[in-house]
């Protein structure tokens, strides 16, 4: 079917009190993999670029090739633009055919972050869902470096998110991108804060490496998406380098390209399947 946008996926989840996988891909065996696991599981899926992977290739190119796709599958398919850094970013991903984005302005002054947010949502108003972020998450993935995390002030979530009317928010509660060098502590009460005065859809950065019980309490206290990157790039890459050791004269990208994208589908399935509790 054709893309679809994320905000029904992420109001529907929230009435359902489960949450959608949000999956960053890289290339062509990576989309397949994650639109495979959705056709197979019939759970709704978000596939995510940054930047960075921007800077790799094109917005057009990875919106025509996750488009084909995923008309060609019967599976709820949105594209998402994760982590936008500039408003401009945001224009030329929906002008390629992007069904949602973020603007991340949460290394900004709290007012410089809702001036931006707000420039984005008049930008994509009617057009697509716009996912902010208040609070910043540790870690390093791409270009996203944070030498600490800044947990999201509940009373500052619930000001943003008046005043900048975005669909969806991500929040600070302790996660980092990248793996994690030692076991996270999550801020869950801050969670359940935010979530009692912020009506909007939250949403869960840095999940690679999480527990799967850590996931499981995020969504009962109010997660509706959760964003999955780092492990996904491991599953692959290790999918190749099996492939190369079992044999190591192979030279057909197309043989490495299917080692790496069966255990991205498993992986993404598991993922899956963890949102759904």
């Amino acid at each position: 079917m054709p893309l679809v946008t994320s905000k029904q996926m992420l109001l529907d989840a929230q009435r359902g009190q489960y949450a959608v996988g949000a999956f960053n891909i890289e290339n062509l065996e990576m989309a397949q993999a994650v639109i495979q696991a959705a056709e197979e599981t019939g759970l709704p899926v978000m596939l995510a670029t940054t930047p960075s992977t921007l800077r790799y290739a094109p917005a057009a190119v990875f919106a025509a090739m996750v488009g084909a796709l995923a008309a060609q599958s019967k599976a709820q398919v949105a594209m998402h633009l994760d982590h936008g850094n500039s408003v401009e970013l945001v224009a030329q991903a929906l002008a390629a055919g992007y069904t949602s984005a973020m603007i991340d302005g949460s290394t900004l002054s709290f007012e410089r972050n809702i001036a931006i947010t707000c420039e984005a949502v008049r930008l994509t108003r009617g057009r697509a869902p716009v996912e902010g972020e208040l609070g910043r998450i540790g870690g390093k993935e791409d270009d996203l470096a944070a030498e600490t995390d800044a947990s999201t002030d509940p009373a500052q979530a619930a000001e943003f998110v008046e005043r900048t009317r975005v669909d969806s928010l991500a929040v600070g509660i302790g996660t980092a991108h990248g793996f994690y060098l030692q076991t996270p502590v999550l801020d869950k009460q801050r969670l359940s804060e935010v979530r009692a005065i912020v009506k909007v859809p939250l949403v869960l950065h840095g999940a690679s490496g999480l527990s799967d019980k850590d996931v499981r309490d995020c969504i009962a206290r109010g997660i509706c998406k959760v964003n999955f990157a780092t492990e996904l790039r491991a599953a692959y890459t290790e999918g190749v380098k099996q492939a190369l050791s079992q044999e190591p004269k192979l030279y057909d990208p197309k043989k490495l390209g299917e080692a790496g994208k069966r255990r991205v589908k498993e992986l993404t399935i598991a993922k899956m399947m963890l949102c759904r509790g």
